[in-house]
């Protein structure tokens, strides 16, 4: 479905990512763990199309993602649910999964995909009417995975979506991303909890210094001593 193939990117003569490859299959779970600053948020940032590139490739399935403006990506399937949320706070929460909804297949399937949205996270049937930005943080987290999901995405692509939330919110927010990846949904994920995002992954990356120095499936990560011992403190 995804492949990113040797992906370089620069920022003002700092390298980001170093010829970076990865793939994502259909119906697939995978993970990219890492310290900060390995460049996980800016591979995100290339395959939507906010950061430029320097060298290498995107493909989403036979479309050369790198040929197509970042206001179009959307419309292939790929949803993006940004680090830190960034939820329109002046907006409702109906609203801000309204927004989400704005590719064509988000607003065919609006109302199944609202249903879908509030059977995961009631609370946010109780405040669709609530402004997004006065919810807590674990609420405004559960908002920007509906939001993910109103657009009907193929690939949803989660940033660091258990950051700065208490470890029982973190928890539920894992448990759902496993429910929708249960139901058939693609998942790439960034995650710095390295021991849920292994361990909940088909297959998995790890980055370093914008660098894959490690891959492969949770059973052969969890196997390895690096993980073991410098990212599980085992």
């Amino acid at each position: 479905m995804l492949a990113v193939e040797s992906l370089t990117v620069a920022y003002g003569g700092l390298t980001a990512l170093a010829g970076v490859s990865l793939a994502v299959r259909a119906g697939q779970f995978v993970s990219i763990v890492g310290p900060n600053g390995a460049g996980k948020t800016t591979l995100f940032k290339a395959i939507s199309g906010t950061v430029r590139t320097s060298g290498g490739s995107i493909r989403f399935e036979d479309q050369d993602l790198l040929a197509v403006a970042p206001s179009q990506r959307a419309h292939f399937g790929i949803a993006h649910v940004p680090e830190g949320r960034q939820v329109f706070a002046s907006m409702s929460v109906l609203e801000n999964l309204e927004m989400g909804a704005y590719p064509h297949a988000g607003r065919q399937a609006w109302a199944h995909n609202l249903e879908r949205i509030f059977a995961l996270f009631p609370v946010l049937a109780e405040r669709r009417g609530q402004a997004a930005g006065t919810l807590s943080g674990g609420e405004q987290q559960m908002l920007a995975i509906g939001r993910g999901i109103a657009s009907s995405p193929r690939l949803l692509m989660l940033d660091e979506p258990s950051m700065g939330l208490a470890p029982v919110v973190a928890d539920l927010i894992f448990e759902r991303i496993g429910e929708l990846h249960r139901d058939g949904l693609t998942i790439l994920l960034v995650e710095q909890r390295v021991a849920e995002a292994v361990q909940s992954c088909d297959f998995g990356y790890v980055l370093e210094t914008g660098r894959v120095v490690l891959e492969g499936t949770h059973e052969t990560l969890l196997a390895d001593d690096r993980i073991r011992s410098f990212y599980l403190g085992m």
